[in-house]
């Protein structure tokens, strides 16, 4: 949603269900011609902005996305918004913090905003991650980019009993995402893979998060950003019987379910396919009953 970092395998659309209650509940989004307060350089290919957004911050939840239009007052043609996670909130200082992956011209004109200038911004969007009653231990595993879209759950799960256990996967050390704000949330299990480490590689993954966690596992994982990434989760789902979301990426012209332009592919009977702007972005990865 961020640019996607990609690292394809089957697509999870293939097995993903809408949550239950998908749609209900979720705050409305409002518009706001939003004050930049901060336009910074991120990482490698990254750039992260500060946005002066009160509502979005007030009622924003976890997993959810906003609309930015890299439009200024004085342009006169059509600028298609962008979707974009919400990576960072603080709702008693109004502003909310997206960190997006400069890929494009849409990415680039967003990122050449200044503190002081105004962008339209509409949100919060979409049906956000959630975190069922008796949960003690979430897992969340994000890839790149897509790491975005689980920070704030660390946030939401801040100050309570839930514990989180988080994972971010990078190419290399300056593609990691999200270790500050997961630190910030007081996340001290935290685990920075590279692939120019090799730390990244599934198999490998697999093998120290089942060594950590099997004795006492995670009753609910949490994932963004990679194929490969979503189905080792759906993988330590069947081993740990745990609750399996994730966050899916798609283009979008509008974000809010009136242009149909980014359904998953997978068709609920006659119905058409779930709409990732406004059945997701979270949905359930469904796994079948395999052998644990």
């Amino acid at each position: 949603m961020n640019t996607l970092d990609t690292d394809a395998v089957i697509p999870v659309t293939d097995s993903v269900t809408p949550l239950p209650g998908s749609g209900t509940g979720r705050p409305a989004a409002t518009w706001h011609r939003a004050q930049v307060l901060a336009s910074t350089p991120h990482g490698r290919g990254h750039h992260f902005l500060r946005l002066e957004a009160p509502s979005i911050a007030r009622t924003c939840q976890a997993g959810q996305f906003v609309m930015l239009t890299a439009a200024r007052d004085e342009d006169t043609g059509p600028v298609l918004p962008r979707p974009m996670a919400v990576y960072a909130r603080n709702p008693q200082a109004g502003t909310i913090d997206i960190l997006l992956g400069v890929v494009g011209d849409g990415t680039r004109r967003l990122a050449s905003f200044r503190p002081g200038e105004r962008m339209l911004v509409v949100g919060p969007l979409g049906q956000g991650f959630r975190i069922t009653r008796g949960t003690r231990r979430v897992l969340l595993a994000g890839r790149g980019i897509g790491t975005c879209s689980l920070t704030t759950v660390a946030q939401e799960c801040a100050g309570t009993e839930v514990e989180i256990v988080a994972v971010a996967s990078g190419r290399s050390a300056d593609r990691v995402v999200g270790a500050d704000v997961y630190r910030a949330a007081g996340v001290t299990r935290l685990h920075e893979v590279t692939d120019d480490t090799g730390s990244s590689e599934v198999t490998r993954l697999r093998d120290m998060l089942i060594a950590e966690l099997d004795q006492a596992p995670p009753q609910q994982i949490m994932t963004c950003g990679s194929e490969r990434l979503a189905r080792l989760c759906e993988q330590l789902g069947r081993r740990w019987a745990a609750d399996v979301q994730v966050s899916l990426e798609a283009h979008m012209a509008c974000g809010l379910g009136y242009c149909h332009g980014c359904a998953t592919g997978t068709r609920s009977g006659p119905e058409e396919s779930p709409l990732i702007c406004a059945d997701g972005p979270v949905f359930r990865l469904a796994h079948p009953d395999t052998d644990r």
